[in-house]
């Protein structure tokens, strides 16, 4: 009995060793979940391969000016433009470069007539240098007839000279449920409190990705740059001013009505079309969040 006693004794440990070691295994994966190698993750960007991947389901309009300047999704292209011609060295691939220069698009593109465009977000990139006199439109989503349209993003480079590339004022805004317009900004009197200032650095060939959102279910308005949020937070709230999207609208890109023939709608002289670059712009039909405007800000960078 005794040599009986000292042999289990010698089989008890590896059996605990031997439980011990599957009960460890199950801990470490309970749910059974495949396994992952690290080569699934080379060369992708906060998961993704390329801006495409962004909530592609929401992508309502996109411009690539990759060698054309109609819009993806629809083939509609500019019916007037001027002073716009391709550069090589886009975020993408070529860009869009204007010097003085717009296209307007009146043929309605479908999916920005949706009823259910009532949240956006609108991504854009943009060399662009300050100028001291007048402020850049380089996107707005017009209302025929009407001097601001539904969307407006609108760039204050008038307010600082060309040799500030320090500061960028962006300023858009969007027409509102009661007849009026929203705006949010990257305020520099700081009301979000001491040293909230922030603007990204400009030049005339670094290439800058803004971003604008409208929540349509909390009523806020936010301004980005390069992925950060910019936007004053003492602004965002916009109470019951909802976005309204008026149907038939345009789109123009550089520019304003005033400065396409026989569209003029006011005697503004400061109203002048676009001096720079832009690219990849996307309009998505819900706000993006903080970790996809990230991404789709360090993908651009990466050239995907």
């Amino acid at each position: 009995m005794k040599i009986q006693y000292k042999s289990m004794l010698r089989i008890l440990p590896a059996a605990v060793i031997i439980s011990c070691v599957l009960v460890s295994c199950s801990k470490d994966n309970p749910n059974n979940l495949p396994s992952v190698s690290p080569g699934d993750f080379s060369g992708k960007i906060e998961g993704f391969d390329s801006s495409g991947e962004i909530a592609p389901d929401h992508l309502i309009a996109y411009w690539s000016f990759n060698g054309t300047e109609a819009e993806s999704f629809s083939g509609i292209a500019p019916t007037v433009k001027s002073n716009d011609s391709y550069i090589d060295n886009g975020v993408r691939g070529k860009g869009l470069k204007l010097n003085n220069g717009y296209l307007y698009y009146p043929t309605q593109i479908p999916a920005l007539a949706s009823p259910s465009f009532t949240s956006f977000t609108v991504s854009e990139w943009v060399q662009i240098l300050n100028n001291g006199s007048t402020p850049t439109l380089t996107f707005t989503l017009a209302r025929p007839g009407q001097f601001w349209g539904n969307i407006n993003f609108l760039l204050e480079t008038g307010q600082h000279p060309a040799s500030d590339t320090s500061d960028l004022v962006v300023h858009p805004d969007y027409a509102d449920v009661n007849g009026g317009t929203q705006d949010n900004l990257n305020a520099n009197w700081n009301p979000d409190g001491p040293n909230t200032y922030k603007s990204p650095t400009i030049g005339a060939n670094k290439w800058v990705n803004l971003m604008i959102t409208f929540d349509s279910a909390s009523v806020t308005f936010q301004v980005y740059a390069n992925g950060q949020r910019i936007g004053t937070t003492s602004y965002q709230q916009r109470g019951t001013a909802f976005f309204k999207n008026t149907v038939p609208n345009e789109v123009i890109i550089g520019g304003w009505y005033n400065n396409i023939p026989g569209k003029q709608v006011s005697s503004d002289t400061w109203t002048v079309p676009m001096v720079g670059s832009i690219d990849e712009i996307r309009i998505y039909n819900t706000v993006l969040g903080a970790a996809d405007i990230k991404a789709l800000y360090e993908l651009g960078a990466a050239g995907k």
